[in-house]
């Protein structure tokens, strides 16, 4: 560093004070840089910054330069607002370096970016070091970020150039010893996001209070006392950051106050916490080598403390919050170094939008740019828009950074979105095309192939015929063959029944034969080889063994030829081989036994010894061959018998073989022929099948091309409809990006407008915008930006859930579907949240804040992804919700914190705010984090409905028709969408050779005809829609008309704010006047009565509750209204009517005119149509006053011409003639314009008005001095049996205490069906929200007999009202006056008595007569209220118990004594009874002199009139009194309270005056406000701004003036007060003037005082903040203006050389008393007299002011005094009667002097008060004693007065 200082010029050290001194002396604080403010430690802080510094940092003199540019940008340049004072600290810098370094070359000194931070290598290693560059930054940052989001919940932030620079800013801050940051900006500018990540950059963990609800002081301090430890004792640097929201009460800030000023905070800490703080502070104040005294410990603890943890407030700059908590906590700016978040400039917004875009395909970079620039458009232009709108709607609606960035969001994901639905319809479309096309292509190939076909079935057809005659001939053959053989196999099978009869027969007997031949052959089975050896052995067997063998021999001998020798030998030989002789045996032939062989075996047959069982036991071999002979001959006998039958067998079955083989023979050759046949019918079978397929073929594809022909001619329209729809959404398909573009900034940025901004929005300024840039995007022509987001099928959805069906609603219901914020509905009518709650039914979760455990239920809905809606919600949220709103999860967005908890978080949870609030003003954090939409109800949506009510109605049949029509259209649209998308979709799912598949092209059939009918339907539909719409249009000026008188009504609250009117009461009275109008066949006079008795309907149901006073004022507006509507006003008359612009300082060329009525018709004469009319005056002067002064000019006929002229015109010229008839003229043109029964004076009868109320509709009584509606309600009670004493009223007087009893008894009457009386809630201010909720609770569900009845006093200003509007608005309001007139009050005060109370007197001659008396005061004294300040200076309540008591007290004193008491009851009645109300001295006299001209002695002779014409009565009984007025009572007049008529003039001339300027508070903004020459409301009041303000004189220069008077003489000093008085009133008018200039120019945000001057001069009012420093005047604005010029005027002619004027105008002071007083202070020093035995006297010259040149030798001559209630006489030199009409006529000069008080003539005069304006009472300013001939009482009562101003 020593080593360069060498280089660095010799000058450099003195740089930083010269900037310093420069910067302070420049940039100086104001109203919103209030925190401009530099001292030393902004210049130790540039010091600090560049001790950061490095060698590595500082390597040439440039770089210390740089070093030093970039502190002083950020000490100085960082807490500057605007762009003007940031481009003058710029040029500031650049020429202090050019000044002391401009050797060192330019270029490198401000070569850019030029900023220095603490990360350059990398967060871990802080050193300060510049920037190489920006992209190095971003990369830097980028990866911070990145590092950031995955360790703590996400944060999606752009790093743009801007919010870099705030991140190394804020990081520079946090890096400095004792760094504390105050971040300024609106909200959504980033704040909070940017410096968390500083904080994250710099290592410092952050930490952040979690409101909850009653989070207060007690609860900071704990998180401020664990934020201490951790930073100190744990040692781990934090930053507490906290935002406005967190700011829960101002008192938080005094604890962060005394942090930054010192680091203590008093009692943070309990004694433990003290002593665990020193315990864990003492090894490291050993460290340090110090003592470990508790004070070091607690040293180094703060010093720690102070250091470690770092405290960054989020502020934001809008309305005067920032700049009171600056003043009240000067810590907050002045310990912390401000970073200031300017507006993103338009490049700032383009780059930041560029970057976002960048991600986004499809879009050619080019028009990337210009949807940039479209986008940061968007958001200047909206900007600008909520300018005008808070100034001519009075609306605040902010655009913030987040609301620029969700902009971008929403064009994102509608963007994909869109394009992704276009190109799937595309997709569909072309499939279904190409399906037609490749139809059309094969039906050519069907026909080809068909030909072809043809020529085949032809040959086969021939083939065919063929085969079959062939096959004819052999089947004949066959059939020949067949017969024969038929034959024969009938012989074959008569044979056949011979032979098996012949078989038959032999079976039988061989069957006999069977049992020998069986028995034979057992007895061989029984012989074997052993058993025949062992007989073979025998060597001489018995004889009987012999013989069987012998028998053997002879039947087995061969050919019969029986041997001889038959010995055993023989027979041994024969079984020589056993073998052999078995099988000889067994093959014996047993059918051919010779006969010779029978012969000889007979003997051996016939031997008895010859039996087998015989022989069994000589030999078992003998005994078989014995049994085997036997049974063989046998058997041969049989068979013998049997034989011929068998031979005549073999013959039979020899025969039947011949014929069966002759039979074969013929089948053989049947076979064959048969094959044959066989062959040839399979060939002729094949050749028809081949034949049959060939005509199936043919026809098959025949068929199809049938079928492709249908296809492509009836999907013919569809072909061109989808190639069209194709082109068209390729076209869409370019226009999409722009159509996005302009819808994304609808749903952003419109929500909140009305329907007239939105469209000057669309129309006016984005959609020229988009066709103007240098790359224009296209967009669809003639885009509505609906189109995008709805369909018709959603907006009728929406109607059947109960939107309203104007315009208007359904962008709002398309902008709350598709908000990518959280939408909050402004609706007041409740008509938005009526529709939600429809829209969502039962899934919508409705919750109030603060109600029992809401937090749980908004836990619920988060975790379970329900649609929660926050109802009534106020102008400011809970900071519970602050997380909620913002949006602002955790862990990958998947949690959120509500209060203390972490809440998992839905994503399909949706959250809907609403307001009930008409006008309610939320902060940029707010609407930054919501989508305002604004649902309150416009003229144009209002009508509509009621046309759709009124068409309801009255055409049952058109409503239902068009709700049909409009319900099956949009069937009909759904079905025809539906039926297309089937058709596609069948189309492009049909796969392959789909023309064969009939079912499908028949369907597609079906659909094509479905859809042609619908179309044909719609088609028809659209024509009646038309006729319906027709025949509703009838009816729409019944429609207009009640839309109109809602606006009125709803604007009533302007004259009260009592007078509050739902939009739900209205459609009832709305409803009820429909059912109630005359019934006309005729279309157009039905809507003329129902025009007429809605509007009349709606009068009487409003006029109930509004004070009488105000009814015109209703008619009035209603009547301009209605005529400006129907274009039959002028606005520049009415305009005149209403302001009465009058030309000041003319004097009146007539004196039938007072100069303000000349300087009116001077004003309407400059108008086309009264040229001329001042000179007609002037020419014809004697028509014209006897015109003007006639008695009811009104009802006159205007002179000459003038007759011809409109009712509004003669109204204007009589405003300037009459302005005290102008209310009866105003009834006249009510009457004229609507008809009289407007006008008739009607009273209401409570039971009509208790008829239409219910459970949810309260009676409200609007309470008015001395009337008691209780016992009306008493009486009604009676009649339907419900009384106090039966239990059914429950009466509660609210007072303290009485809520819990009110409360009990609304639960039991809401139950039972009592009634409820709640008399004054007005005294129970702090439970009337309470009474709000139960009344709107019980009000459903209730028994219907449940009534509740309220009644309150309205408040005496706007600012005192507390009634809430809930409770005004549903209930029936009622007005109790008391009566009016004479007539009318005093029969009510005879109505207190009661023949019994005349006789109860002993005295009743005097007693009746005073009573009388005493009547007429009392009428006299409540009515003279009437006459205003003329009448009693302040009105009092007196009231029907001040005359019941005074006749009681007279009863009383009249029975105690034996005279009359006069004076005794004069003095009781004057000064206790009636005096106790009185204040006033003055009103004290009136009311003394009264009674003392009523009650005394001569009444009792009858000698005594109470007014003129009217005498006292004599004796009479009651009815006779009752009698004797209505007789005897003269008309209604001032003369019957002693007043001149000149008094009705006055106090009509003052209502009139309210009637109008009222009136004209209520025209709608935006009527051409300025008198119809279009001239907005700003301009208006800019140029009467400008005007006053160049008027201005400059301040008296005291110095200056009090160096001019040398002698200080009373009337000196009295000057110099006036001059100072005067400068102070000038100086505030300069300041507020110049202050609501700069407000208009955009440069100071708007306050509401500035909203007032605004008001005032707009309506010519005088404004408040003036009036508190000037002199009481009643005047307009023009006229006041005008007057203080003048008296400025005066005050600068006596301060020239101080002679006091000739004569002095005694009006111009701010004090007249003063000088009255330097009067008798001069006069008592020049005379030596004692001050306070003086007074003064006054002398009224015959002179005037022009007369009187030079001031007297002592005293004073005044001039200015007007008198009121008489005139003086000049030439009587007394007070007179005064002429009629001349209200205030002008006093001569008077001479004041002083006298002593002996010297005062108190005989014939009057103590005649003299006030400073015709208000009188307070502006008393002394008493002047005026000469009188008659009675100084008559004066009194006249209320005669000296004015000082009129």
């Amino acid at each position: 560093m020593f080593k360069m200082q060498r280089r660095v010029p010799r000058n450099g050290p003195t740089k930083p004070p010269a900037l310093h001194q420069k910067v302070a002396s420049t940039f100086l604080p104001t109203a919103i840089k209030f925190h401009y403010l530099f001292n030393l430690r902004d210049l130790s802080n540039i010091f600090q910054g560049l001790l950061f510094s490095t060698p590595e940092c500082l390597k040439s003199p440039v770089d210390l330069v740089r070093l030093w540019l970039h502190e002083a940008e950020r000490v100085y340049g960082d807490k500057l607002v605007d762009e003007r004072d940031q481009k003058g600290f710029g040029k500031m810098l650049a020429d202090t370096c050019r000044k002391y370094f401009d050797e060192l070359g330019e270029d490198l000194v401000f070569a850019k970016p030029n900023i220095y931070y603490h990360f350059v290598q990398g967060m871990r290693e802080p050193k300060y070091l510049p920037v190489p560059s920006w992209p190095a930054l971003n990369k830097l940052l980028g990866e911070a970020l990145d590092n950031y989001n995955e360790e703590n919940a996400a944060m999606s932030l752009v790093l743009f150039e801007d919010a870099v620079s705030h991140i190394c800013r804020i990081s520079r801050i946090l890096e400095s010893p004792w760094g504390n940051a105050l971040l300024v900006g609106v909200g959504g500018s980033g704040k909070q996001s940017l410096a968390r990540l500083a904080a994250y950059i710099s290592n410092l963990n952050v930490f952040q209070i979690t409101p909850k609800k009653g989070y207060g002081i007690p609860d900071l301090k704990l998180d401020l006392a664990s934020q201490y430890i951790k930073a100190a004792v744990k040692n781990i640097p934090t930053v507490f950051l906290m935002t406005d929201s967190q700011v829960a009460e101002e008192s938080f800030l005094v604890l962060i106050n005394d942090f930054l000023v010192s680091g203590e905070v008093p009692g943070l800490f309990q004694d433990d916490d003290l002593e665990n703080i020193t315990s864990a502070m003492r090894p490291q104040v050993k460290l340090l080598g110090l003592q470990d005294t508790r004070e070091n410990c607690w040293k180094l603890f703060i010093e720690k403390v102070r250091r470690q943890l770092k405290v960054i407030l989020c502020f934001s700059p809008v309305g005067s919050t920032l700049r009171v908590r600056a003043r009240r906590f000067p810590a907050v700016v002045n310990c912390m170094a401000i970073d200031w978040f300017h507006e993103w400039p338009e490049d700032a917004l383009v780059s930041v939008s560029s970057r976002f875009l960048e991600e986004t395909g499809d879009i050619e970079a080019e028009v990337k740019v210009s949807i940039s620039q479209f986008m940061s458009y968007v958001h200047m232009s909206v900007k600008e828009m909520s300018k005008t709108y808070l100034a001519m709607e009075r609306r605040y609606n902010y655009t913030t950074p987040k609301t620029f960035l969700e902009q971008i969001k929403l064009y994102k994901n509608l963007l994909s979105k869109k394009r992704s639905e276009l190109t799937a319809k595309i997709e569909r479309l072309e499939k279904g095309l190409t399906k037609l096309q490749s139809t059309a292509s094969q039906v050519d190939d069907l026909k080809a192939k068909l030909a072809v076909q043809k020529a085949e079935l032809k040959q086969k057809n021939e083939d065919t015929d063929k085969l079959i005659h062939m096959v004819g001939t052999e089947t004949e053959k066959v059939s020949r063959e067949k017969a024969i053989a038929d034959e024969e196999e009938m012989k074959v099978q008569a044979i056949n029944t011979n032979v098996a009869e012949k078989q038959q027969a032999c079976e039988t007997d061989l069957a006999k034969a069977e049992p020998a031949l069986v028995a034979a052959q057992e007895a061989l089975n029984t012989l074997n080889k052993n058993n025949l050896t062992e007989l073979k052995s025998f060597g001489s067997p018995p004889q009987a063994v012999v013989n069987v063998m012998a028998a053997v021999m002879v039947l087995t001998a061969p050919g019969g030829k029986i041997p001889k020798d038959k010995s055993w030998k023989a027979a041994k030989v024969m079984m020589g081989k056993v073998d052999t002789f078995l099988d000889a045996l067994k093959n014996f032939d047993k059918e051919h036994i010779p006969e010779a062989c029978l012969k000889a075996f007979q003997p051996y047959q016939s031997d008895p010894s010859f039996d087998p069982e015989f022989i069994m036991s000589k030999s078992t071999a003998a005994a078989g061959l014995c049994s085997w002979c036997l049974n063989i001959v046998r058997f041969y006998e049989v068979f013998c018998e049997v034989e011929p039958k068998r031979r005549a067998l073999e013959e039979a079955n020899a025969e039947l073989a011949e014929a069966q083989e002759k039979l074969g023979r013929i089948k053989n050759k049947i076979a064959d022929l048969n094959a044959n046949l066989a062959a040839l019918t399979a060939q002729f079978e094949k050749a028809t099948a081949e034949k049959i397929k060939c005509q199936q073929e043919a026809d098959a594809t025949n068929r199809v091309i049938t079928l492709a022909n249908r296809l492509v001619g009836g999907l013919a329209s569809e072909n061109v409809r989808w190639a069209e729809s194709v082109e068209t959404l390729r076209e869409q398909e370019k226009t999409l990006c722009g159509d996005v573009l302009l819808v994304s900034a609808f749903v952003s940025y419109v929500g909140y407008f009305t329907k007239k901004y939105r469209d000057e929005l669309l129309e006016k300024r984005w959609i020229p915008f988009l066709s103007g840039l240098a790359v224009p995007i296209r967009i669809t022509p003639g885009l509505d930006p609906l189109s995008l987001l709805t369909d018709a099928a959603d907006v009728a959805a929406w109607s059947n859930q109960g939107l309203p069906s104007d315009r208007t609603s359904t962008e709002n219901a398309t902008i709350l579907c598709n908000t990518q914020r959280w939408p909050l509905l402004v609706d007041a009518q409740l008509q938005g949240i009526k529709w939600i709650k429809n829209k969502y039914g039962e899934e919508l979760r409705a919750i109030r804040l603060g109600q029992r455990s809401y937090l749980d239920t908004i836990e619920q809905a988060v975790s379970e992804g329900q649609t929660l809606l926050i109802e009534d919600v106020g102008e400011t949220l809970e900071p519970v919700l602050d997380h909620l709103l913002g949006r602002n999860t955790t862990k990958k967005g998947r949690y959120i914190r509500i209060g203390d908890k972490e809440v998992e978080y839905h994503p399909r949870f949706r959250l809907i705010l609403h307001t009930k609030y008409s006008n309610p003003h939320y902060k940029p954090e707010v609407q930054a984090q919501c989508t305002l939409i604004n649902f309150l109800v416009t003229r144009d949506g209002l009508e509509d409905q009621l046309l759709a009510a009124v068409v309801a109605k009255e055409r049952p049949d058109l409503e239902t028709l068009k709700a049909n029509l409009t319900k099956t259209q949009n069937e009909f649209k759904i079905r025809l969408k539906e039926l297309e998308d089937s058709l596609l979709a069948r189309l492009s799912a049909a796969a392959g050779e789909f023309l064969g598949d009939t079912a499908l092209v028949e369907n597609l059939e079906t659909t094509k005809c479905t859809a042609m009918e619908i179309e044909e339907k719609v088609k028809e539909a659209k024509v009646t829609e038309v006729e319906i719409n027709v025949a509703r249009e009838n009816y729409r000026p019944a429609a207009e008309r009640a839309s109109l008188l809602y606006f009125i009504l709803s604007d009533l609250n302007k004259i009260n704010p009592i007078y509050q009117f739902s939009l739900k009461a209205f459609n009832v009275v709305f409803e009820k006047a429909i059912q109630h109008t005359a019934p006309d066949d005729d279309i157009k006079q039905r809507v003329i009565n129902l025009t007429d008795e809605i509007t009349y309907s709606v009068y009487t149901y409003t006029a109930r509750g509004l004070f009488e006073r105000d009814k015109l004022i209703f008619l009035a507006q209603v009547a301009f209204q209605v005529l400006a509507i129907k274009k039959e006003v002028n606005p520049v008359e009415l305009d005149f009517l209403l302001r009465f612009p009058s030309k000041a300082g003319v004097t009146s060329p007539v004196d039938f005119l007072q100069p303000q009525g000349w300087g009116g018709i001077k004003v309407l004469s400059e108008m086309e149509e009264f040229k001329n009319l001042d000179s007609d005056i002037e020419g014809s002067a004697k028509r014209w006053k006897k015109f003007v002064e006639s008695e009811v000019p009104e009802k006159e006929v205007f002179p000459k011409e003038w007759k011809n002229k409109s009712a509004l015109q003669k109204l204007c010229m009589l405003r300037c003639m009459r302005p005290d008839r102008m209310t009866y003229a105003i009834r006249n043109f009510v009457e004229e314009k609507m008809g009289s029964k407007f006008v008739e004076g009607r009273s209401v009868e409570l039971s009509k008005a208790y008829k239409e109320s219910s459970p949810s509709t309260p009676l409200f009584f609007i309470l008015s001095p001395g009337v008691d509606p209780l016992k009306d309600v008493e009486a009604l009670g009676r009649k339907l049996n419900f009384t106090i004493d039966n239990g059914r009223i429950h009466n509660v007087s609210l007072g303290q205490g009485q809520e819990a009893v009110a409360e009990r008894a609304l639960e039991v009457a809401a139950a039972q069906g009592h009634w409820v009386i709640l008399q004054n809630i007005h005294l129970v201010a702090r439970w009337l929200g309470t009474l709000e909720k139960m009344v709107e609770l019980y009000s459903l569900g209730s028994h219907a007999d449940y009534r509740v009845f309220m009644s309150a006093e309205p408040a005496p200003s706007p600012e005192a009202h507390i009634i809430p509007q809930g409770l005004l608005e549903n209930s029936i309001k009622i007005t109790n006056e008391p009566p009016t007139g004479m007539y009318a009050n005093l029969h009510k005060a005879l109505d207190l008595f009661t023949q019994d109370t005349l006789e109860m007197c002993s005295k009743e001659i005097e007693f009746k007569c005073i009573l009388f008396a005493l009547c007429y005061f009392h009428a006299v004294v409540a009515e003279r209220r009437k006459f205003g300040a003329q009448g009693w200076n302040r009105p009092y309540p007196f009231n029907n118990g001040d005359l019941t008591i005074s006749i009681n007290v007279l009863y009383n004193y009249l029975e105690a004594n034996p005279k009359v008491p006069w004076d005794d009851l004069r003095y009781l009645f004057g000064e206790i009874m009636y005096g106790g109300h009185i204040t006033d001295d003055w009103d004290r006299r009136l009311c003394r002199t009264y009674l003392s001209e009523y009650i005394r002695a001569e009444m009792l002779e009858g000698e005594v009139y109470l007014a003129p014409g009217f005498l006292i009565p004599p004796s009479l009984d009651y009815k006779g009194y009752h009698e004797y007025i209505d007789d005897n009572l003269p008309p209604e007049s001032p003369y019957l309270y002693g007043l001149h008529p000149n008094a009705e003039m006055g106090f009509l001339a003052v209502t009139s005056d309210r009637l109008f300027r009222t009136v004209l508070e209520m025209q709608p903004k935006e009527s051409d406000a300025g008198g119809g020459s279009g001239v907005s409301r700003e301009e208006k009041v800019k140029s009467v701004l400008d005007e006053i303000i160049e008027r201005l004189p400059e301040p008296f220069n005291m110095a200056e003036i009090m160096a001019k008077a040398a002698d200080k003489t009373p009337y000196v000093v009295v000057a110099f007060q006036e001059c100072e008085r005067m400068n102070i009133l000038t100086h505030e008018i300069r300041r507020s003037l110049k202050e609501l200039d700069l407000g208009l120019k955009g440069e100071l945000t708007i306050t509401s005082d500035m909203e007032e001057l605004a008001n005032a001069l707009f309506y010519n009012n005088v404004p408040e903040s003036w009036t508190r420093y000037a002199y009481p005047s009643l005047l307009s604005l023009g006229a006041w203006y005008a007057d203080l010029l003048l008296r400025i005027r005066e005050l600068e002619v006596w301060t020239t050389d101080f002679v006091l004027p000739a004569t002095v105008w005694l009006a111009g002071f701010f004090n007249p008393q003063s000088f009255l007083t330097a009067i008798m202070q001069s006069m008592a020093r020049k005379n030596e007299w004692p001050l306070d035995k003086m007074c003064l006297s006054v002398e009224v010259t015959k002179k005037n002011r022009e007369d009187v040149t030079a001031p007297p030798r002592e005293g004073s001559y005044v001039h200015g005094l007007f008198m009121e209630g008489a005139r003086w006489d000049i030439p009587s030199g007394v007070i007179a009667d005064a002429r009629l009409k001349e209200l205030t006529p002008m006093m001569p000069v008077i001479f004041i002097r002083a006298i002593p008080v002996d010297r005062m003539d108190t005989k014939n005069v009057y103590e005649c008060p003299v006030y400073k304006t015709r208000m009188r009472g307070p502006t008393y300013v002394w008493t002047f004693n005026l000469k009188t001939k008659e009675k100084a009482a008559k004066w009194i009562l006249a209320a005669v007065a000296l004015l000082l101003q009129v």
